[in-house]
């Protein structure tokens, strides 16, 4: 028999169907380590497991991806449906699972899934944070210079022409007052 998943957030929609495409069962199981190991022994139940297509091996389905390789079984990456096929055919979890394995039978799906561990997957990972962190600062920036073109005269002259890091070190040890306006605090700390 062949598996196709359709993977979510919380629970994976999985089906079954016999080596001529016939729809044998769908059943959806929590996206849990007991819920991985019910889904394989579910699949199992119905027989010599061929292959495996998984959505979004990269995403939702990675750890189950992993429990299946695990376990000797093979996984086949699968596309989501196209829209107009999903229009077609109709749209529900059920669906996309039969569609996920009946594209693994018909030879549509065949593609073999990254592995998402090792030294690849850390440099990946890294790359991940890092573009966040640069993006995070840019954005952060982008504002601080905005708000420094709308503010006063005599703010704005004082700012304009300050490189970014002697910027904001200066707002680090700016004065400002409190919402009641009484008291003055001063920053002493010079950011990293």
């Amino acid at each position: 028999m062949v598996g196709g998943v359709d993977t979510h957030t919380d629970f994976h929609q999985a089906a079954v169907i016999d080596s001529i495409g016939r729809h044998l069962a769908t059943q959806a199981f929590p996206t849990t380590p007991d819920g991985y190991r019910r889904l394989l022994n579910w699949l199992r139940s119905h027989g010599e497991v061929i292959a495996v297509g998984v959505e979004g091996t990269g995403a939702y389905g990675s750890q189950l991806t992993r429990v299946l390789r695990t376990h000797q079984v093979t996984v086949v990456e699968v596309d989501r449906p196209d829209r107009r096929a999903r229009r077609a055919n109709g749209k529900s979890d059920p669906l996309d699972a039969y569609a996920a394995a009946t594209a693994v039978l018909s030879g549509r799906a065949s593609a073999t899934p990254k592995n998402r561990d090792g030294i690849v997957e850390a440099i990946r990972t890294l790359r991940v944070v890092r573009r966040s962190a640069v993006k995070a600062r840019t954005q952060t920036l982008n504002q601080i210079r905005t708000l420094i073109i709308t503010a006063p005269d005599q703010v704005r002259e004082r700012l304009r022409t300050l490189h970014t890091a002697e910027l904001i070190r200066h707002l680090a040890r700016c004065s400002y007052r409190t919402p009641s306006g009484t008291q003055k605090v001063e920053r002493t700390y010079d950011p990293v």
